[in-house]
């Protein structure tokens, strides 16, 4: 069995180590995305809730690049909220600014009950764009 090789964006949040997980992990073409939240580099939650829901998008976009992957490469899309009737407006603003034009990647929104002290969440399934040779 090959062991994993785990991604990280640079600058990386303490998230990562207080709870013990990998931003990112490659498998043959596809590159699984750990949940992505708003937080700051030391961890904490960005306390204003569409500044919290665009530094998800900015860590996303960080640990995507970190692998040589954009958004255009995002096969599926899983998010997470606590309060979805009242989030929902916002969150579809900003994922308009970072995920664009059709064709979009699939998406399954879930409302929970508890993100850690976030409020949102995005973990995402991209494709591994091939180098030609």
């Amino acid at each position: 069995m090959t062991k994993r090789q785990p991604i990280f964006p640079e600058g990386r949040h303490a998230l990562y180590e207080q709870h013990g997980y990998s931003a990112a992990v490659p498998a043959g073409e596809l590159l699984f995305v750990s949940g992505q939240v708003g937080s700051r580099t030391d961890g904490t939650p960005e306390p204003d809730f569409e500044r919290q829901v665009i530094q998800a998008f900015e860590n996303l976009k960080a640990t995507l690049a970190a692998a040589g992957c954009t958004f255009d490469d995002i096969i599926d899309v899983t998010t997470f909220h606590t309060d979805p009737q009242n989030q929902f407006e916002t969150i579809m603003a900003v994922k308009q600014q970072f995920l664009g034009e059709p064709p979009y990647p699939t998406w399954t929104a879930v409302g929970v009950t508890w993100l850690a002290g976030f409020d949102f969440e995005i973990k995402v399934i991209a494709r591994i764009p091939t180098t030609s040779a």
